[in-house]
């Protein structure tokens, strides 16, 4: 094991003192990287997410380009259900298709809790050929969507702003919902669990969704299932839970022990500090929109931004995913920005 030469996110993790705040953004590796798109337009998205060389080259591409402070692992969270049985196809500028969702017991036939070295062992190949790369650089963040999320993707075949055929799915036929999101946990234990021992220095889990549930549905739909993954992979890896929106929960997602909660930027810093308490780092929660701001100004609104989460205890990040229209030198000048404070 090669000793980590940039820690600060693991530690910042920990809850131990660091010098200054760690910082790298979600979707960092590809569509706003010119490098990426040379790939792109040579191979299909699951070519690029399963050729473990190609993985590699656009997973490290933003610690080289941007300066971020850990890699994460650039893949999708659509591998999951791919592995379980179902097909998933990307269609550009679209989005995921999933032609034959799940909606009927007869559907549970179609899908399976997979052997994930089996259906998976291309990622965790990725992972090994990452870490050999970044050589201790920096650290290696792995992911895995959250249950309910995937579920949303699974029963409604394809994208939505709100995914009603997902909750009325849940609502109406409680029990195979419960069915369908043990079966999905089940395959994201195993999966995570792979990326870890593959060299996954940080999980995170992405509950892009969540935020469309109330309190308790939240609790009954999504907390309980990624609680149990944190409960799995707790001495195994550093743990951060995002979960868009659903800031209601900062306080039962605090107490799954997860090392990190990330935020979007609807909740103020202190608010989420104030709800989440003070034993977990939270991360975020920069307006990815306003990297598209002038240079000057995303520099000012960084320095507000880590002014509000105070000193400790917090990563840079942005709220959500980076868009594919920020100019490289605007993301360079937000890692900057956090690093010069």
């Amino acid at each position: 094991m090669t000793d980590m030469k940039n820690d600060l996110i693991l530690r910042t993790l920990r809850g131990e003192a660091v010098e200054r705040t760690p910082v790298w953004m979600m979707r960092q590796a590809g569509r706003y990287l010119p490098e990426y798109m040379v790939l792109r337009q040579k191979y299909g998205f699951f070519e690029r997410c399963q050729t473990p060389a190609l993985a590699a080259e656009i997973t490290i591409q933003p610690v080289d380009i941007v300066g971020v402070d850990a890699a994460i692992l650039f893949s999708d969270i659509l591998v999951i259900p791919q592995a379980m049985g179902l097909e998933v196809q990307m269609v550009e500028s679209r989005g995921p298709l999933l032609p034959e969702p799940i909606k009927t017991e007869a559907d549970f036939n179609r899908i399976r809790v997979p052997d994930t070295d089996e259906t998976l062992g291309y990622v965790f190949d990725a992972i090994k050929l990452i870490k050999q790369e970044l050589n201790g650089r920096v650290p290696l963040i792995g992911f895995a969507g959250a249950p309910w999320t995937i579920l949303c993707y699974m029963v409604q075949g394809k994208g939505s702003k709100t995914f009603d055929e997902a909750k009325i799915f849940c609502y109406t036929q409680p029990a195979l919902a419960h069915k369908l999101l043990q079966m999905i946990t089940d395959t994201t234990i195993a999966y995570l669990k792979g990326q870890v021992k593959a060299g996954a220095d940080v999980i995170q889990i992405f509950d892009s969704w969540g935020g469309l549930l109330g309190p308790e549905d939240f609790e009954n739909i999504s907390l309980r299932y990624i609680r149990q993954i944190v409960e799995a992979l707790k001495d195994e890896a550093l743990t951060i839970i995002f979960a868009k929106g659903a800031w209601h929960s900062l306080e039962s997602m605090a107490a799954t022990g997860a090392h990190g909660l990330g935020i979007d930027w609807c909740i103020k810093p202190q608010l989420a500090r104030q709800f989440a308490g003070n034993n977990v780092t939270l991360q975020g929660n920069f307006d990815p929109a306003k990297l598209l701001s002038p240079i000057p100004v995303i520099k000012a609104e960084v320095k507000n931004m880590l002014k509000a989460f105070g000193p400790g205890r917090h990563i840079a990040n942005l709220g959500h995913g980076i868009l594919p229209n920020v100019p490289v030198d605007h993301a360079r000048a937000f890692v900057d920005a956090v690093k010069e404070a």
